[in-house]
């Protein structure tokens, strides 16, 4: 390659990722939003979850590990980690999906299902950081007495 055709591509380069938008870091959440769909009685329900309890859909148990959700300054998406289980009775549970769901593409990482449909809505309850401690000022300490005749010079 020539130093031109270097010198272009370098250019470019730069250009395109000087040009990337600048993205907020996504916000934890205390409760993801979820929408189920009941494939044979087309019953579609709207569940919250909270982050570590175990909710039941029918034969499914979902657990809500972890919820982010991007400022609204930013494009708009809501992702989930999600452990699900089937539970019939007399069977052992099965895990049938542990990952990550993303709202804006609820296609892209689903739970696959013969009866049963899962997907993410949204994120609630916003986990507030605790505020930061500042340390209390430090007093200053008085120098001691001096002995009898010394001059102490600090």
């Amino acid at each position: 390659m020539d130093f031109m055709k270097k010198v272009t591509v370098y250019a470019f380069s730069t250009i395109c990722i000087a040009s990337l938008p600048l993205t907020a870091a996504a916000e934890p959440y205390q409760t993801v939003v979820l929408q189920g769909l009941d494939k044979v009685t087309a019953r579609v329900s709207t569940i919250e979850a909270p982050l570590g309890d175990t909710i039941t859909f029918g034969t499914l148990e979902i657990i809500a590990r972890h919820c982010d959700k991007r400022p609204p300054e930013d494009l708009p998406e809501s992702t989930a980690f999600l452990d699900i289980w089937e539970v019939r009775p007399l069977e052992p549970a099965k895990s049938i999906f542990r990952g990550w769901m993303f709202a804006s593409s609820p296609a892209l990482n689903a739970l696959e299902h013969p009866v049963y449909d899962v997907w993410v809505l949204d994120c609630k309850n916003k986990i507030e950081k605790p505020a930061e401690e500042k340390p209390e000022p430090i007093e200053a300490v008085p120098a001691p007495p001096a002995p009898d005749g010394q001059i102490i010079i600090e």
